[in-house]
């Protein structure tokens, strides 16, 4: 999808916070943490804030916020892992993030700050690949994909892809070589040659450029714990 996705008008604007919150675990990220929760839950006191860790991943480091034993309200505070820019545009992810939010698509986002963002905790349980074999969970999940690709957020332009665009750009960040020897040994053996990747994406882009496929708004990373399911509210 081209990168002049359109934000719908009266959207609540998202603020951005001055503030870095440290990826090390443990007291290292508490500090940053704290800091936002006194603009977003002043009510809260700090030494009674619980923070715990969902998610350690390459990606993200996801931590979550709250009060007490009951986590009703949990604040999300999800910051970027290192260098992650290099692959994942931003500003357009934030803009998306609220484009779904309109459409009722997407937890509500609370802010942005320097090195990740806030916004609302789901309840649910993220799914294994199990679950998605499951007829009646699938099927929630197709229709809720069908109303995101339903989403029109160009403001009238028609969108164009940026499939090849994309793949291009993460095709250049292909590493070359590893300084650690059996690391390298390991890339040598396992991924297809810079060649063997050219050529499929090449029968790729002839493929499937001729299929006269709709452009719409996509998802981009459906992996199995990327999906919250509510059994109670289906």
């Amino acid at each position: 999808m081209s990168n002049y996705i359109h934000v719908p008008p009266g959207s609540p604007e998202v603020p951005k916070l001055d503030i870095t919150v440290s990826e090390r675990e443990g007291p290292g990220y508490r500090p940053g943490a704290l800091q936002l929760l006194r603009r977003l839950r002043p009510h809260w006191r700090p030494e009674e804030v619980t923070l715990q860790l969902f998610t350690d991943g390459i990606t993200n480091k996801l931590i979550g916020c709250y009060v007490g034993d009951i986590t009703d309200d949990v604040v999300l505070v999800r910051i970027y892992g290192n260098k992650t820019e290099l692959l994942v545009d931003r500003d357009e992810e934030v803009k998306s993030f609220r484009v779904l939010q309109a459409h009722g698509c997407a937890p509500q986002l609370y802010c942005t700050f320097n090195n990740g963002l806030c916004y609302e905790f789901m309840q649910g349980e993220a799914l294994d690949p199990e679950h998605v074999c499951n007829p009646d969970i699938f099927r929630l999940i197709a229709r809720q994909l069908a109303k995101i690709h339903t989403i029109h957020a160009h403001n009238g332009w028609i969108p164009k892809s940026n499939l090849w665009l994309k793949m291009g750009k993460y095709f250049s960040l292909i590493p070359t070589e590893f300084t650690d020897e059996e690391v390298h040994k390991r890339f040598l053996r396992d991924i297809p040659s810079p060649q063997v990747l050219q050529e499929e994406m090449a029968w790729m882009k002839e493929r499937l450029s001729n299929l006269g496929s709709p452009v719409v708004l996509c998802h981009n990373d459906l992996l199995c714990k990327n999906i919250i399911y509510n059994k109670k509210r289906g």
